[in-house]
């Protein structure tokens, strides 16, 4: 078996990220909402969010230096990709995938109080 790490691990955030946006926007969403999700997930302000993507550091960077994972992205859950995000073992393909299903939920027109797990 290879322990080549996944190639989403490797790929700059910076790469990504406006598949993220696109998909918001496509469905009326704005990329402050994409943004105000990273930030909430991660922890990075919008300054740091901006510098990392400038700096085109990688999806695994991106997310092991995040400031502060938010405790209550645990409660995310569902299917992303075929697979259910609280089943997933490796944690940086975890914290992918948790920031894919929030998108999923912000395309798809939930209200940001639900999706940022807001009590």
């Amino acid at each position: 078996m290879s322990d080549a790490k996944p190639r989403i691990y490797t790929q700059s955030f910076a790469s990504v990220y406006p598949f993220y946006v696109q998909k918001a926007e496509k469905k009326g969403r704005a990329k402050r909402d994409v943004d105000k999700i990273i930030r909430w997930l991660t922890g990075y302000s919008q300054r740091q969010l901006n510098s990392r993507l400038k700096a085109e550091i990688d999806v695994e960077t991106f997310f092991g230096e995040a400031p502060e994972l938010n405790p209550d992205r645990r409660l995310i859950t569902g299917v992303v990709c075929g697979v259910r995000v609280e089943e997933i073992e490796e944690p940086t393909m975890q914290e992918i995938r948790y920031l894919d299903k929030l998108v999923d939920e912000l395309a798809r027109g939930k209200e940001m109080e639900k999706i940022l797990r807001a009590a």
